[in-house]
Parts: structure tokens; C-alpha cells; sequence
């Protein structure tokens, strides 16, 4: 029995898409992603995407659909995580007059919908057990079984499946189907995080804060070289999500004081350093890393003590001032005062140290 595509999933909007060039960006492993991608968008073959949190999957997912020949069908995405358990097999496959309490008449469900067209399922490691097993039988037979039907549907879909999970790790645990894994990972695309790809981010800071200047009418200039560093040093652990609302809150409060807090560097805990499995630890390096951490935080307080006038915090350390600047710049430390008052400062600052040495 096959179906026809209902007229919502036909409608389903992708939105706006960033240009390929944005990203994709210019590191080696996203152009490997994108040759690989345009080699797979036209064979009707499960795709697993996989990365963390906020790197892109759901842009990989729809760029996939629309390099399709399936490109006119629908596009049904279906975030699993946010729909109960409890509904997300009716969500998924629909079911049938009295199937249930409060089942008053049939509706069909995602899969349906996405006849001749792409399911996503973004965060599939959600699914409980036995939504995986009926998820296994459509892709390998292509039909699926309403709630409360007798009979089987036909459906002809493109599947495209995301993860922030490492499925092996699900499987040895128990909580993913290990013949479902082999299934839905014909092809498989990793998208690299944002700190393994750092060289593009000037490139998505200019298309966010176009965007976004565009679309609340504002008027936010490029950063400065001294954010643009910062943005590149900092580890972006929410990905290019959290680059982007980051560039969204600067075009709305236009001020680069009201993100820069945001930008410290990451702070690991050294005292919890990984030990080689064979044992080996360069007690050199992680003493080195120790010190200059405990450095940086002891210059951060005693900055911050001094409202960020440098001259009394190098006193308060008993360092010259230029060792404090270097100090400072080495440890990534934002300035917090405008350029104009922090050069006056530190002219000021040379010529007494320079008249103190004389």
C-alpha cells in the first residue's frame, strides 16, 4: 500500500541556508566533508552525521537534501529528544482511529510525510529500543505500520540521521541497536568542531553580524583585532551555535564589552591532568602549564582589585609595568579600558619607568 504526501510536509520550510563558501570554510577537513557530501546527495543511501553539539549537522542535513534529486519532495526534520517518548512513535509513524484513548481519527505520521522526499532525524541516539527496531524494519524494507493498523505502508524517503554521541560507545552500553548502527551508517560525516577549525571563524563572524545587522537593522561594525584574536583563541564549547549568539547579543547591544567577558580562555583542571596509558608524564609540562594558569588567575584578580589600572597592579605585583603588558598579553587577558585611555596609560607608565632606571 503506498501513501501520498500530505500537503503540511509539503510546505515545511528549510530556511535560510548560509552560502556554501561560509560553511564550509577553507580547512582541509570541511573540503574533504563537502567533496564527500556532493558524492553521496544523489544516492538514495542512509547518512549518519555525527559531531558535537552546535557544529552544523542540521545545515549538513538540509544541504544534503537539496543537492538531492529529492530536492522538490519534503523535508521532514524530526528532533527526537524533543518530543516525550511516550508520543514519539505515534509522531513518527501516526496511527489510527481508536488506537488509543483520545485517537478519534487517523493521522499520519513524519515518515508518511516524507514520501519521496528527506526524513532527518537529528539526536537519533534518543530513540528508545523499540522505536529503533521499527525504524530498522523501514529501512530495510521500506514499510512501516501505523499505531492500531493491520496493514503495512509503503514509503520511498531519503533517511538522514545526526548524533552528538559516539553510537559505538550506546551500543556497548546497551541503548542502540547494533544492527541499526550498520544501517543508518552507510556514509558517514564528521563535522570537526569550531576549535578545530579556527581559521574560519573571521569568515562566520562576518556573515552572523551581516545577518543579524540585517535582520534587527543594525549597524554593528566589523570587530576589532583585538576581539577578532580573542574569538579565535577562545575553545567554543557550545560551536558555532554559541559564535552565533554571541554575534547576534553584539549586533543588538552594540558594544564588544558585552561579549568580550564571555571570551576567557579555557581553564582545565591541572590537577586532574590525563595520564598515557603507557604511563608517561612530562612532569616539566604539566608543572609549566600549572604555573603559568595560576599566573594568569593571579594577574586577573589583582587587575580586576585595581579597576584594570595596570600601573598600580604592577606594583601591587612587584613587576615592572612592562612585564606586567607582557604578562597580560601572553595570558590572553582582555584589557576591559577604551584604546585611548590604555595608550595614555602606558606612555605614561614607560616614561616613569624609563625616568625610575635613569
Amino acid at each position: 500500500m503506498s501513501v501520498t504526501n500530505p500537503v503540511s510536509a509539503l510546505i515545511q520550510p528549510l530556511g535560510e541556508m548560509p552560502p556554501e563558501s561560509v560553511v564550509f570554510g577553507s580547512t582541509d577537513a570541511m573540503h574533504a566533508l563537502r567533496e564527500r557530501l556532493a558524492k553521496i546527495a544523489g544516492a538514495n543511501v542512509p547518512v549518519l552525521i555525527q559531531g558535537e553539539s552546535g557544529t552544523g549537522k542540521d545545515i549538513i542535513a538540509r544541504m544534503i537534501h537539496v543537492s538531492s534529486p529529492w530536492k522538490t519532495g519534503p523535508w521532514v526534520k524530526v528532533n527526537c529528544p524533543a518530543i516525550p517518548g511516550t508520543l514519539l512513535e505515534s509522531e513518527l509513524f501516526g496511527y489510527e482511529k481508536g488506537a488509543f484513548t483520545g485517537a478519534y481519527g487517523s493521522k499520519p505520521g513524519r515518515v508518511e510525510m516524507a514520501h519521496r522526499g528527506t526524513l532527518f532525524l537529528d539526536e537519533i541516539s534518543e530513540l528508545d529500543m523499540a522505536l529503533q527496531s521499527k525504524l530498522l524494519q523501514l529501512l530495510q524494507d521500506g514499510q512501516f505500520c501505523r499505531i492500531g493498523a493491520q496493514e503495512d505502508k509503503r514509503v520511498e524517503v531519503r533517511v538522514v540521521c545526526a548524533t552528538n554521541r559516539k553510537l559505538e560507545e550506546e551500543i556497548i552500553n546497551g541503548t542502540f541497536r547494533s544492527d541499526l548502527f550498520y544501517r543508518i551508517n552507510v556514509v558517514n560525516l564528521h563535522i570537526p568542531a569550531l576549535r578545530e577549525r579556527s581559521s574560519d571563524i573571521p569568515q562566520l563572524v562576518s556573515y552572523f553580524i551581516e545577518h543579524y545587522n540585517r535582520r534587527f537593522n543594525g549597524r554593528a561594525p566589523m570587530p576589532s583585532a583585538e576581539l577578532m584574536k580573542a574569538l579565535m583563541r577562545y575553545h567554543w564549547p557550545g560551536n558555532i551555535r554559541e559564535l552565533e549568539n554571541l554575534m547576534k547579543r553584539y549586533v543588538i547591544l552594540g558594544s564588544e564589552d558585552s561579549i568580550s567577558g564571555d571570551l576567557r580562555p579555557h581553564e582545565p583542571d591541572l590537577f586532574s591532568a590525563d595520564i598515557p596509558v603507557d604511563g608517561q608524564v612530562s612532569l616539566k609540562k604539566i608543572t609549566r602549564q600549572a604555573v603559568r594558569e595560576l599566573e594568569r588567575k593571579i594577574i586577573l584578580k589583582v587587575l580586576q582589585h585595581h579597576h584594570w589600572n595596570r600601573k598600580q597592579a604592577a606594583k601591587a605585583l612587584n613587576i615592572s609595568y612592562r612585564a606586567l603588558l607582557y604578562k597580560i598579553r601572553d595570558a590572553g587577558l582582555p584589557s576591559n579600558r577604551t584604546p585611548r585611555s590604555g595608550a595614555h596609560e602606558d606612555a605614561q607608565a614607560a616614561v616613569n619607568e624609563t625616568a625610575a632606571a635613569d
